[in-house]
């Protein structure tokens, strides 16, 4: 099974981060890229522009490292955001920070899918749209609510804005299950087929053979 969150909806405050091409380099700085696990990469998220130094102590004025938006949940970007290099981490880095959500005008395919894959979901709106609520986040607190089901975006005083999103895509955030568990959901069909088609087609099927011995090629045993 995957380790894919279900995501409904989110709720939460909006950051504003009005830049473009931000890449992976900038999300995650490869120097950060020490821990050997999946966790610990909140901290080093956006490190060149929160810290004044490796290691150091924070640039109060970065956006993030400001009250209220310490708390956000969504952040919204510039063009291009997640540019660059395809490490996995930069999703890792964004949700372990506190971020469910970045809406921005366009996005790195490879960090796009990454975040699909991981549970965070990635909204592409106008850049019109994008810039006048980050103008509205930067001068008060502005709260969101980003509605995958319905495909829209709820802000006080003003109407929903709607969002275009893949449905194959949409399904696997809503459910929680990945390409793999999905397919997986059709286990007696492709069990099916496959026996049609060792009938059908006998030459296309290995041979039944006795239980490989350790000294086969690639057997886990003789690595």
């Amino acid at each position: 099974m995957s380790r894919l969150q279900a995501v409904a909806s989110v709720t939460g405050l909006a950051a504003p981060l009005m830049r473009d091409n931000i890449d992976t380099d900038i999300i995650i700085p490869s120097r950060e890229i020490t821990s050997p696990t999946r966790e610990g990469y909140g901290p080093k998220l956006f490190a060149p522009w929160r810290y004044r130094e490796p290691g150091g102590p924070e640039e109060p004025g970065f956006i993030l490292n400001r009250e209220p938006w310490r708390q956000a949940k969504i952040l919204l970007a510039g063009q291009n955001f997640g540019c660059g290099s395809s490490r996995e981490m930069a999703v890792w880095a964004l949700a372990q920070f506190g971020l469910a959500c970045v809406i921005a005008p366009s996005f790195g395919a490879i960090f796009r899918n990454n975040c699909i894959r991981n549970g965070l979901l990635p909204v592409t709106l106008a850049l019109e749209t994008v810039r006048l609520w980050a103008d509205q986040a930067a001068q008060s607190p502005l709260w969101l609510t980003v509605d995958l089901q319905t495909q829209q975006i709820a802000t006080p005083g003003s109407p929903p804005v709607s969002f275009e999103f893949d449905a194959e895509e949409r399904e696997q955030l809503l459910t929680g299950q990945d390409a793999i568990d999905r397919a997986w959901q059709h286990r007696a069909a492709i069990e099916a087929f496959e026996a049609r088609d060792r009938l059908a087609r006998p030459w296309a099927w290995p041979l039944s053979a006795a239980p490989r011995t350790p000294v086969d090629i690639g057997d886990p045993d003789t690595r």
